[in-house]
């Protein structure tokens, strides 16, 4: 049994042309910057939001603003982002600030590009204020997308983690196919979600599949498969997703510490699940992963296989 994903990842949508020669044209920059666009982020992740839509603001000035991050064009505006907060004077309403995993499925591509991309290399930024080598400041350039170091002139881009995200399923079709999830220690009873793990240097993520799911529930997988990916700033992993096939009738043996519980659940009751909301929904025996996240595309479209 195979599958795809059924629709397009929430956090994966964009409509901002970005390229490496936008970040090299001063000139560019400059002429385009009275007609620019800010995504404003407070240090809590937060951006002013009308329905499906950014509120950004207008520049001021004549050239780009110390901080800023050139985040791409569209048709013909460039936006860019910066750390900032409400202004009060100028009418913004706190309020109206929602982070990411509140505004994302709301947003369109446009919203949903800028503010995914703002919130990563922003926090990037408050993390690389000082070289990983020598331990000297850094300085910006390349519009955002590059810090040097002061003293040796080390280059350093923006920082990612990859992290595998598996749906691990036993291969049947039908209703009673089952699927494994489980839940970590620290969230509450009943939510349970896909397994996931970050990748290990010099590992692959095929190879990573298989480590991460036998060291979390003890299981052997095979027929890795592919299935897509979406950036996750919180505060800078790509989540790369995956499904696998298990033996269901293998002893589960949940890693201490890591999984305090794992299960086997048949489509149906996935389906009935997914049917009573994602999990902020309230008295629901099964809380499944939030709308913007690549497990719930994941469990979709394993239930509508």
């Amino acid at each position: 049994m195979t599958f795809r994903l059924t629709a397009p990842l929430v956090l994966s949508r964009t409509a901002v042309f970005r390229d490496e020669t936008l970040r090299l044209d001063l000139a560019r920059q400059e002429a385009g910057w009275p007609t620019a666009q800010l995504v404003v982020v407070d240090d809590k992740g937060r951006t002013p939001v009308d329905g499906s839509r950014l509120r950004t603001r207008a520049t001021t000035g004549t050239t780009p603003t110390e901080g800023a991050v050139l985040l791409g064009e569209h048709e013909g505006v460039a936006y860019w982002g910066i750390r900032g907060g409400p202004d009060l004077l100028a009418g913004d309403d706190p309020a109206d600030w929602v982070d990411l995993r509140t505004a994302a499925a709301l947003l369109d591509p446009l919203g949903a590009g800028l503010f995914v991309t703002a919130c990563a290399v922003l926090n990037w930024h408050d993390t690389a204020a000082f070289c990983a080598r020598d331990g000297s400041p850094t300085r910006v350039a390349l519009a955002g997308w590059h810090r040097i170091c002061a003293a040796n002139g080390h280059e350093e881009y923006p920082r990612t983690d990859p992290s595998m995200i598996c749906l691990v399923h036993d291969g049947g079709t039908g209703p009673d196919a089952r699927v494994l999830l489980a839940r970590q220690p620290v969230w509450p009873e009943g939510r349970f979600s896909v397994l996931a793990g970050f990748v290990e240097a010099g590992e692959s993520l095929e190879a990573c599949v298989v480590r991460e799911v036998h060291e979390e529930v003890g299981l052997a997988v095979t027929d890795v498969t592919y299935l897509g990916s979406q950036a996750w700033p919180f505060p800078r992993s790509l989540m790369i997703g995956f499904h696998a096939v298990a033996d269901p009738e293998a002893p589960l043996l949940p890693a201490d510490g890591e999984i305090a519980e794992a299960m086997w659940l048949t489509r149906t009751e996935v389906q009935e699940a997914l049917a009573a909301g994602d999990w902020a929904a309230s008295g629901a025996r099964l809380l499944l992963p939030g709308s913007i996240s690549i497990a719930r595309s994941m469990l979709e479209s394993w239930a509508a296989a």
